[in-house]
């Protein structure tokens, strides 16, 4: 197991675009709630790295509470979709799934609201970093599909989204994932299915 500590750890992984992770954060309870959350790549060097927050969730709660919270890179679909879609409490931050995860420093710098629902931009900064395996890089479509999936199904019955575009987009992820994942994918996706209940809703709506 690699590592590094104190103040000015850089993040263990190259960032770009929006990265999908899991975010441990330390709520009331003195148990750790796992979410999904994205990261976005600074434009410029010297910038930090951001995440935005939506509503009032746990996440934003505990990260005004805390300051903070552990940045986990899953390699487990399921894992994802249970953080995206569920309420997951753990004894640990870090999940069995992660392959690499940053303790970092959460800062608000700017928030508003967007058509009715409330925003919190968080700027991150690494405080340690660990990894725990390397891999070669593959790319299977079932994994992602999964990861878009959970987009799609989080913001069914949110207002400015159309549902049975959404619907659709569930339904198209749902055949790669069938084509191209493997058992853990299709578990995943069972487990959105559980969550959401997606597939009878697009059923009654033809």
């Amino acid at each position: 197991m690699n590592g590094s500590d104190g103040e000015g750890a850089d993040w263990p992984v190259t960032l770009r675009g929006v990265t999908e992770s899991v975010v441990a954060t330390l709520g009331p309870n003195d148990r750790w709630n796992q979410a999904a959350l994205g990261l976005h790549a600074p434009d410029d060097d010297g910038d930090p790295v951001t995440a935005v927050t939506w509503g009032t969730t746990r996440t934003r709660g505990n990260f005004g509470r805390r300051g903070g919270g552990v940045i986990q890179f899953t390699t487990d679909p399921r894992e994802f979709v249970d953080a995206a879609l569920d309420v997951t409490e753990t004894n640990d931050p870090v999940r069995d799934g992660a392959a690499a995860w940053v303790d970092v420093d959460a800062r608000r710098i700017e928030e508003g609201v967007d058509e009715g629902t409330e925003w919190v931009r968080w700027a991150l900064t690494p405080r340690s970093a660990t990894v725990r395996e390397r891999t070669v890089p593959t790319i299977n479509r079932g994994f992602y599909a999964v990861v878009d999936a959970t987009v799609a199904a989080s913001r069914l019955d949110v207002p400015a989204f159309d549902t049975e575009t959404l619907l659709d987009r569930l339904d198209y992820f749902a055949e790669t994932v069938e084509r191209c994942g493997g058992p853990a994918e299709r578990e995943a996706f069972d487990r959105i299915d559980d969550l959401t209940g997606w597939r009878d809703r697009r059923n009654e709506s033809f």
